[in-house]
Order: C-alpha cells, then sequence, then structure tokens
C-alpha cells in the first residue's frame, strides 16, 4: 500500500519538475517552520549563472531572510535529492534541525554518500536525517533528465 507523500516533499518534488522545464537540474528544497512553509526552491545555477545555486543554498537563504535570523534551528528542510558537501555544510551553519531527502547520491551526496559531512568531527551541528521519502519520484526524474541530455 503506498502512502501519499508529505506535503514539503509534493512540493519539493514540484519545484524540481519545474525546474527541469527550465533545464536546470530537477531538485527542489522547502524549509518548514512550525507545520507551515516559510521558503522554497529549486536549483537555479543555470538561470542565475551562480554555482552555489542549489535548491538548499536559497532555500536556506529565502528562510533566513524570511524569520530575519541566521540560526534555522526550529526549522526542518526537504530536498528532492541527497545533499552535496556544500549544501551540508550550510545546512550544518544554520543549524537544521531535521532534513529529510528523496532520492541518494552516491556520486556527488554527502550525506550517506563521500564525505559523509554529519559524521565528521569537525562538523558543528548534525540535524535529524530522514532519507528515502520520495525516492521513487526523485530518482525517476533525474534519471530521465540526463537520460534526455545524453
Amino acid at each position: 500500500m503506498a502512502f501519499p507523500l508529505p506535503e514539503p516533499m509534493r512540493v519539493a518534488l514540484d519545484l524540481a519538475s519545474a525546474a527541469a522545464a527550465a533545464d536546470e537540474v530537477p531538485v527542489g528544497a522547502v524549509i518548514v517552520r512550525d507545520g507551515v512553509i516559510i521558503a522554497t526552491s529549486a536549483n537555479a545555477m543555470r538561470i542565475d549563472k551562480d554555482p552555489t545555486a542549489h535548491a538548499e543554498m536559497v532555500a536556506i537563504r529565502n528562510a533566513a531572510a524570511t524569520i530575519g535570523n541566521e540560526r534555522l534551528g526550529d526549522c526542518d528542510l526537504w530536498v528532492t535529492l541527497e545533499p552535496c558537501a556544500m549544501c551540508a555544510g550550510a545546512i550544518s551553519l544554520s543549524r537544521i534541525r531535521r532534513l529529510y531527502y528523496a532520492a541518494p547520491d552516491p556520486k556527488g551526496g554527502a550525506v550517506a554518500h563521500g564525505p559523509m559531512f554529519f559524521n565528521q568531527p569537525t562538523c558543528h551541528h548534525r540535524p535529524e536525517v530522514y532519507a528515502g521519502i520520495g525516492e521513487v519520484e526523485a530518482a525517476r526524474m533525474l534519471r530521465g533528465f540526463f537520460a534526455e541530455r545524453r
């Protein structure tokens, strides 16, 4: 029996789909505080001509601006792909409480793969991590996006 996805992941997947339509790698991110979505973003590296404009980075910037604080300790991040090292660093520095991600990224991920950032002794803050929520849909979208470009 399939269960419906939590609303934040559904929104993140919709953002990822919109990113793909804009020729961006299909990744979407949503930040939730007190059960309310306070920030959203999709990858915008090509559109913004900014290599740091990953969905997570932009969502974190938007959430910090929304609440007027660089600390997001009472916020949860929902993202469609396992964060890279840059994004994991920003998640740690912003003190995100919980990280939910859909698809693993064995090549570029830094949470369960590669440097496993949150397991390093130099990591200042470790969020609770929940993986695999919406994994099938996110992985299908990513595979389809890259298959079209090969």
